[in-house]
């Protein structure tokens, strides 16, 4: 039997597990070790787990990944949001529409400390809503706005899924999380165009709040300092080489930590809280990761990501089409699965060949983060919608669906515009 059957054989069976509804970690690792055996030897399977793992996760890098979680664990449960969308309101609020801008707004904030679409569409989603409700804006752009907004969560750095497409595909985490500033601030720029679009076109859809004084502005912008400056500080020192990103993932949970203790919010419940949510979200982020580098190795072995790397460098076909095809695929994906899952699965498969067609690695990873977010917001499996209904189960989840849909137009378009001006991304490197 040919190592390409094997490499089909090993991708069905994953599928099937799937659908059998194991977890992806544990579907990649059977998959991944039976396949070892079967292609190599039993001896070299073992040799990957006592090897290969230890050798990976035992490395100063991983522990990036649970720093981050928790600098986003510990400000969800700090209180600091509440001051966020204060903020955002008095600025915004008294336009059509201001308070869906102001979900917007407050949310891009969170994120940028953050790193979860879950934890944001949670966070605002309790907080807004009520506050929607009140000022009589419509149950689907209420909720669909919320949505939106958590998705950003994971676009805007610190972002857990770049973290985990730096270390998978062994890439600067500093450069993906440079790289995606722009591109973040853009796509919010571009929900605030399309919640004003929506309201300007029917203002009944969210009517405008009370005005606010110059004064009341800029008072409001006080308890925005806290959150400010932990991203700059986290993200800056990045920037400017202060120190390396596991440096500034415990710099980042550490200033978190003095946050919450400055604002009398770090209770022992606040703080058990946040050790145990991130204890979950990082064993299951390193589940995975282990899932798929088991499976990576079964998938090398068999040559099937450098065969379909050669076989698409030798289409007569514009490298473009190629790249369409490979990003409709991950939509698709992102939208039938959570999106680092997805991401784990297919990265070893379609990398080399971007790669392979002269793309640049760190411009397609931003590409990938923004494309597979969207199915966050995408039926039948998004995320950040299953959230937001859980809030409010009484809202149809159809209704959110469709209101979440009316941003899907913006990761449409800052999609293209990374497609066409690739410098968005990599001017910063």
């Amino acid at each position: 039997m040919s190592l390409l059957t094997m490499a089909i054989i090993g991708m069905l069976l994953l599928l099937v597990l799937m659908l059998l509804r194991m977890p992806i970690s544990f579907a990649m690792f059977i998959v991944g070790f039976l396949g070892l055996m079967v292609v190599v030897s039993p001896t070299a399977a073992f040799n990957v787990l006592s090897a290969d793992l230890w050798n990976q996760f035992s490395s100063y890098t991983m522990s990036v990944i649970p720093l981050y979680i928790f600098m986003g664990e510990i400000v969800f449960r700090s209180g600091v949001t509440e001051s966020l969308f204060k903020a955002a309101y008095k600025w915004v609020g008294q336009f059509r529409g201001g308070m869906a801008s102001t979900v917007i707004l407050a949310s891009s904030g969170f994120a940028a400390i953050c790193g979860s679409n879950s934890a944001t569409a949670a966070t605002m989603g309790t907080m807004a809503l009520p506050e929607l409700k009140k000022y009589k804006y419509d149950d689907t752009l209420s909720s669909g706005v919320v949505a939106a907004g958590g998705t950003l969560g994971v676009v805007i750095p610190p972002s857990t899924v770049l973290l985990v497409i730096a270390l998978q595909t062994e890439q600067s985490v500093r450069q993906l999380f440079v790289s995606s500033i722009i591109p973040g601030v853009i796509l919010t720029m571009t929900f605030l165009a399309i919640v004003f679009f929506l309201c300007m076109r029917n203002p009944e859809l969210g009517p405008a709040g009370p005005r606010t004084t110059f004064v009341d502005k800029l008072r409001s912008l006080i308890g925005v300092i806290p959150t400010l400056a932990l991203f700059v500080f986290v993200i800056g020192g990045l920037l400017r080489g202060w120190f390396t990103p596991t440096e500034s993932g415990a710099f980042g949970a550490f200033g978190a930590l003095v946050i919450a203790m400055v604002m009398r919010k770090l209770t022992f419940a606040n703080l058990k809280d946040a050790l145990a949510g991130t204890l979950k979200s990082a064993t299951m982020v390193i589940t995975l990761m282990i899932g798929a580098m088991v499976f990576g190795r079964f998938l090398t072995i068999t040559r099937l990501p450098y065969d379909i790397a050669a076989w698409t460098g030798s289409l007569d076909v514009a490298p473009v089409l190629i790249l369409s095809a490979i990003l409709v695929i991950f939509v698709i994906g992102g939208a039938l699965m959570d999106a680092l899952g997805f991401l784990i699965i297919s990265i070893p498969i379609f990398f080399p060949t971007i790669i392979g067609l002269g793309y640049d690695p760190v411009w397609f990873a931003v590409v990938l983060c923004m494309v597979t977010t969207a199915g966050a917001i995408t039926p039948p499996v998004g995320v950040s919608v299953f959230v937001v209904k859980g809030l409010t189960p009484e809202i149809p989840i159809m209704s959110i669906f469709k209101g979440a849909g009316y941003f899907l137009a913006a990761y449409a378009v800052i999609t293209v515009l990374l497609i066409a001006f690739p410098q968005i991304v990599t001017f910063m490197l």
